[in-house]
């Protein structure tokens, strides 16, 4: 009996440079292009490279990271939501709207201001999230066609309370989290942290986590293991509509007002934060660390941009550049991943 033939191992895996940039092009390459700009504003002007100047970038970009942290759930399930702009800014209006308490919804003359109007806010802006998960999960309708419905009734909301004017008043705690300090921190971002740990924590360390990651990766294999694939659509639909909901409100606080069309430009920074972080548009692979990752590539392009002297015009084709490349290397690394994983099997 011949026993070499049995006894012998396997034969080592060899560890190919090249291999491994293909798997990973799409977490190298934002840091890449991270580092590359922080470098290239730092030499452009000594005043980027300064703490004060971080924290002006995590201030400017903590909106956009609430927001970011539910579009992360709904782009790795595969889904797309582009209506978190339009909830954004309709639930900010909402909660000025019974902030001010108005006597046709205040029937009961009860002291809407403060909890109550946050409390009735987030009820609004999960009701709207809701509908979308309805619509996505039960009716069927493609998660890009159901949220630009969703997108034009959170602006038919918005108009229809504002009538043109502008909203300035909201509760004492929604003003202190998104325009006051503690410390000579700004609440604000140490809320978005909060979401940001949060949201991490549920994807990597708990079942709904691995859930997401499996209707991202295979839906069809998900639905054979006996995951609820229409509950985690659904549920990370809502997700992405509350933490409009919250960014929205913060907001009102910290741009001083509640106007119509205000977020309109949140949408695309979100979008491209998750994108542009390595997160993958075809679900299953990213997740939170992208998402700062491309969170940061974003703020310190826009914040280096103004140290710089170029035309505010140019500021936006330059973003939408970047976005462009990001868009080709999430597609580019996915084919090599296919490529890559079909010659494995054959």
């Amino acid at each position: 009996m011949d026993t070499q033939g049995a006894n012998a191992s396997p034969p080592a895996r060899t560890f190919r440079l090249g291999d491994f940039l293909r798997d990973q092009l799409r977490n190298i390459a934002p840091f890449i292009t991270l580092l590359f700009l922080v470098i290239f504003f730092s030499l452009a002007s000594p005043s980027f490279a300064t703490l004060d100047n971080l924290e002006n970038i995590l201030q400017q970009v903590s909106v956009t990271a609430i927001i970011a942290v539910g579009l992360t759930f709904v782009i790795l399930t595969a889904e797309i939501d582009l209506s978190v702009a339009a909830v954004a800014n309709a639930t900010a209006i909402v909660l000025t709207f019974f902030t001010l308490q108005p006597d046709y919804v205040n029937i009961a003359n009860l002291p809407m201001a403060g909890p109550i109007a946050i409390i009735l806010t987030l009820f609004a802006c999960c009701g709207l999230g809701l509908i979308t998960a309805f619509g996505v999960t039960r009716i069927g309708i493609p998660s890009f066609i159901m949220t630009l419905a969703m997108m034009q009734i959170g602006a038919g909301i918005s108009a229809v309370l504002v009538r043109g004017q502008i909203a300035y008043s909201v509760p004492s705690l929604i003003l202190t989290l998104g325009s006051k300090s503690i410390g000579g921190v700004p609440w604000i971002i140490i809320v978005a942290a909060i979401f940001l740990l949060v949201a991490h924590l549920v994807l990597t360390y708990t079942r709904f986590g691995r859930y997401v990651y499996m209707v991202g990766g295979n839906r069809e294999a998900a639905e054979y293991s006996g995951v609820n694939v229409r509950f985690i659509v659904g549920a990370v639909m809502v997700i992405s509509a509350m933490c409009s909901g919250v960014a929205g409100m913060l907001g009102v606080a910290y741009f001083g007002s509640a106007q119509q069309n205000e977020f309109d430009t949140f949408l695309l920074d979100a979008i491209a934060a998750v994108v542009v972080g390595g997160t993958s548009l075809f679900g299953g692979r990213g997740g939170i660390g992208n998402t700062i990752v491309g969170l940061f590539v974003l703020g310190v392009l826009n914040n280096g941009l103004d140290y710089v002297k170029i035309d505010s015009f140019l500021k936006i084709l330059i973003r939408g550049v970047i976005l462009l490349i990001a868009l080709i290397v999430n597609i580019y690394a996915e084919r090599l991943r296919t490529a890559r994983t079909a010659g494995k099997g054959a």
